[in-house]
């Protein structure tokens, strides 16, 4: 089973690299995504997040749809913007308002290979975005103004001292 990598973890900062394969490796894979997502009650997982730094992730809100994004690439975003607080299985118990478009067009493919394209709007479409900047190295923090990321992880930092 694979278990969250936390921030300080240098695959978190890495590029993920596309998918070339699709079969029962990648199922198996999204399938232990899930798990870990949902034993860390979050709401989306992306590959690098369990140290595996491939384009994919995935995504169950409240209505219990499982979503699986391999390759994503998000080709369009609503000038609309708007703050929402954001969290992080690998930044546990830190929060803070993050301003992200209110609307996504992404193509991705199924772990079948099929292409699909999907517009997302509210909580979709933010975690779609958080978890396809996983897939650049991009953590939440790093969407804040300077001042409010550096008392974010100050407060990590002092939370998770070892």
């Amino acid at each position: 089973m694979y278990e969250i990598k936390t921030l300080g973890a240098d695959v978190l900062r890495e590029q993920a690299s596309d998918v070339t394969e699709f079969g029962p490796e990648l199922k198996r894979l999204t399938s232990e995504m899930f798990m870990v997502m949902k034993r860390g009650e979050g709401i989306g997982l992306a590959a690098p997040q369990v140290g595996v730094l491939k384009n994919v992730f995935v995504v169950q809100l409240a209505d219990g749809i499982p979503r699986v994004f391999v390759n994503p690439e998000i080709i369009e975003t609503s000038l609309e913007q708007s703050p929402y607080e954001e969290g992080c299985l690998s930044v546990p118990g830190i929060y803070a308002d993050v301003i992200r478009p209110d609307r996504v067009r992404v193509q991705a493919y199924t772990e079948e290979g099929k292409r699909f394209t999907v517009d997302a709007s509210g909580l979709l479409a933010r975690v779609i975005q958080h978890e396809h900047d996983h897939l650049k190295g991009v953590l939440f923090v790093d969407r804040l103004p300077e001042t409010k990321r550096e008392r974010v992880l100050r407060m990590y930092k002092k939370r998770y001292r070892k």
